[in-house]
């Protein structure tokens, strides 16, 4: 067992996720469902799809029981796990009746899991992102709550998040200095990507990269300087390749929204440590500093990985920016009580 959490720095995991099987009862029967469900096949293929169902239900115990997580945390030296509803609770196609409750339901029973330990869980909600004017509100709920903020997708049918009428969400979390935690659900290339799981392992970090630049060249992150945005995936292509970004702003007028150059703003966005390999961790650090990289694992699925600490070991990191990563940046971005900066 770990030692008390109050008594050394903490190792604090970003991103990991759990079902809430109140949101799946809500949305089961409706028409949107089905809808979803062919979109998700045409995006990803029989043969992943088949693969995720198996995935998922191995995966199950973990996402469903607390004292599996407890007992995964401490195998992988996790003192506190940042805990968001699994991305497949999302249901941007529900109208905004529906969208508002499984909002209030997926918040609840997050809740309900960082009660059962509340001194190693932590938890983001969710927000309607498909109907911006009920977003503050649901953010609202899940700070109310006790929640630290929020986990958004990429982009919800005809909602961009360079999407004006976010505006007033923007300017709320920045307020209550909750956490927006970005994490793609699907891609936007669709069919394209229906073989050989490239839906997930080039399409999310596609996704990221579209919603970051979405927030960048808008200027949300100007008109908001205050947003704590931590984006997952490591941002995906992101952080690492901004020159092209940097360029198209020196050169083209419809690209100089922004105040700064697009990579100006790599300071002011947080990312994931989970990019899989020492070398691109390493790259992310020096992209963006480690005082913006935070610990993830994606636990439980198996795109995620059982050991975010050794992972962060083996990018060979000095001391200062691996005490960062592991959990001394998410403390100051105010994930754990009594430590925001």
């Amino acid at each position: 067992m770990n030692a008390p959490v109050e008594s050394r720095n903490l190792v604090i995991d970003v991103h990991a996720h759990c079902l809430v099987a109140e949101v799946e009862a809500l949305v089961a029967g409706e028409p949107g469902l089905a809808e979803l469900r062919a979109l998700e096949a045409r995006r990803h293929g029989a043969e992943s799809m088949a693969v995720s169902g198996q995935m998922v239900r191995a995966a199950l115990p973990a996402l469903t029981t607390v004292a599996r997580r407890l007992s995964d945390m401490d195998a992988a030296g996790v003192d506190v796990q940042v805990v968001s509803p699994s991305p497949s609770h999302y249901h941007y196609w529900a109208r905004p009746e529906l969208a508002t409750e499984v909002c209030r339901a997926a918040n609840r029973g997050v809740a309900a899991v960082v009660d059962q330990a509340p001194d190693r869980l932590v938890g983001f909600g969710l927000v309607p992102l498909q109907h911006p004017d009920l977003c503050v509100a649901a953010l609202d709920d899940a700070l109310g709550l006790g929640l630290k903020g929020v986990e958004i997708s990429s982009f919800a049918p005809g909602v961009e998040l360079s999407d004006a009428r976010l505006d007033p969400f923007w300017a709320r979390a920045a307020e209550t200095a909750a956490v927006v935690f970005l994490h793609p659900f699907g891609c936007s290339l669709d069919a394209r990507l229906d073989r050989f799981y490239l839906a997930n392992t080039v399409g999310q970090p596609v996704e990221n990269a579209v919603a970051l630049s979405h927030l960048i060249f808008s200027g949300v992150l100007d008109r908001h300087p205050d947003l704590r945005v931590v984006a997952a995936h490591g941002g995906g292509y992101l952080p690492t390749y901004l020159g092209r970004s940097d360029h198209a702003w020196q050169v083209r007028s419809e690209a100089r929204q922004c105040a700064e150059t697009p990579s100006a703003y790599l300071r002011r966005i947080w990312f994931d440590s989970l990019v899989h390999t020492p070398q691109a961790l390493r790259a992310l650090v020096a992209a963006v500093g480690a005082d913006r990289v935070v610990l993830g694992s994606d636990h439980p699925f198996d795109m995620g990985v059982p050991d975010p600490l050794g992972r962060l070991d083996a990018a060979g990191l000095d001391a200062g920016d691996r005490a960062a990563i592991a959990g001394g940046t998410a403390q100051k971005l105010g994930l754990v009580p009594g430590k925001e900066s």
